[in-house]
């Protein structure tokens, strides 16, 4: 009997340490579900960009990719994305599709425009800059450097 009490104990403070880890993490990320709208963008290429990823204005995160999709009359990428309220994004502003340094992760970077009208839930980012590859980079350095035509 005394050694079923002891793993009982046990049992629960394993529990009790876990629910404070889970606890943990949920505050230490960006979880926590808050009001939100959902605005669009088109791109030519996404490379790298994942759902999740960060929708960052001024290098601050704003929202996140929540959708990804291909539109099958003219093969561009849709890219959804969740957006923070209390962050009015005016119409003409432009989503660069970034890198988090040489080897880092993709992300939207959203440049604000300078109209007076506001994106609202549902709306499109007409102004758009697609992902540059790394390795069409490369190639086009190497063959600049060598001379050579790339074509």
């Amino acid at each position: 009997m005394k050694r079923s009490a002891i793993e009982t104990i046990m049992g629960a403070v394993v529990l009790l340490v876990a629910g404070f880890f889970l606890v943990f993490a949920y505050q230490s990320t960006d979880l926590r579900l808050g009001a939100s709208y959902r605005l669009e963008a088109r791109f030519n290429a996404v490379d790298g960009l994942t759902l999740g990823s960060d929708v960052r204005v001024g290098g601050v995160k704003v929202g996140s990719v929540v959708g990804q999709s291909i539109d099958q009359e003219i093969y561009q990428a849709v890219v959804a994305m969740d957006v923070r309220s209390g962050v009015n994004l005016p119409v003409d502003s432009r989503a660069v599709i970034a890198s988090d340094g040489l080897l880092g992760g993709r992300y939207v970077k959203i440049e604000p425009g300078t109209a007076a009208e506001t994106l609202s839930d549902g709306g499109r980012i007409d102004r758009t800059e697609d992902a540059i590859a790394l390795e069409e980079l490369l190639g086009k350095a190497m063959f600049l450097v060598t001379g050579e035509d790339g074509q």
